[in-house]
């Protein structure tokens, strides 16, 4: 049982309805966490609210896994694979999966499940994928906090650093090393790239692939076992 996985960017549409051009579409299926709105089950509004989301034209969308079926099995076995496997590893986690299963010509059956992106929040709305990070100072340590980390921090002590001008350069300074002098800039220092959502982080870790093949290929191989 394979397993290859590519990124979806903006032509995610495409790639759905290309099935039903060629033909050989068995079978699709939209499937949700708890969290999300239920009206995503429509697989038109769901991929619309994945794009809102996205701030930049060559975001990525969605994650694209397509792995093999057998074909000792009939398709309604296919169905229950994807379902217990799509349920287990994806829904369970936070994602949207809308599965299609492919087979043109009954000697390559397969199956696209793609996958959204972007964690949930408890109240169905998305999170971010990275936050902006300040490099904030305390006593000539500098430390890097999300703007609700800073809530906290700046009652510790903690400063945001500033560009202002001394002696003719620009330099970072927090407000209070800075008295008398110009600030140049309203925009604090930062992190060039921001604080990756741990959780978004994790679903596009290499280890978290090799998992989801190894389990593809377990789950396969229980149904064939069975069916023997």
């Amino acid at each position: 049982a394979y397993m290859s996985c590519s990124k979806i960017y903006n032509d995610y549409d495409g790639i759905q309805h290309d099935y039903t051009r060629k033909g050989g579409l068995v079978w699709e299926h939209i499937f949700l966490p708890a969290q999300a709105s239920p009206e995503w089950s429509d697989r038109g509004t769901l991929w619309n609210a994945v794009e809102r989301a996205e701030k930049t034209k060559d975001s990525r969308l969605a994650r694209e896994l397509i792995v093999a079926l057998p074909l000792e099995l009939p398709a309604e076995e296919w169905k229950s694979i994807l379902t217990e496997y799509i349920t287990e590893h994806f829904v369970s986690d936070g994602m949207c999966t809308d599965v299609a299963i492919h087979d043109t010509d009954g000697h390559n059956p397969h199956a696209h499940i793609l996958l959204t992106v972007r964690p949930l929040n408890q109240d169905g709305s998305w999170q971010h994928k990275t936050q902006k990070e300040y490099l904030c100072v305390r006593n000539g340590e500098e430390r890097g906090f999300t703007a609700q980390e800073y809530l906290q921090a700046q009652w510790e002590g903690w400063e945001k650093q500033y560009q202002y001008k001394k002696n003719g350069k620009k330099v970072f300074l927090p407000p209070s090393r800075a008295v008398g002098l110009e600030r140049v800039s309203k925009q604090p220092k930062n992190t060039a790239y921001g604080r990756k959502n741990p959780i978004t982080a994790r679903w596009n870790s290499k280890e978290l692939l090799e998992t989801w093949r190894s389990e593809w290929a377990g789950v396969v191989n229980r149904y064939l076992e069975k069916s023997q």
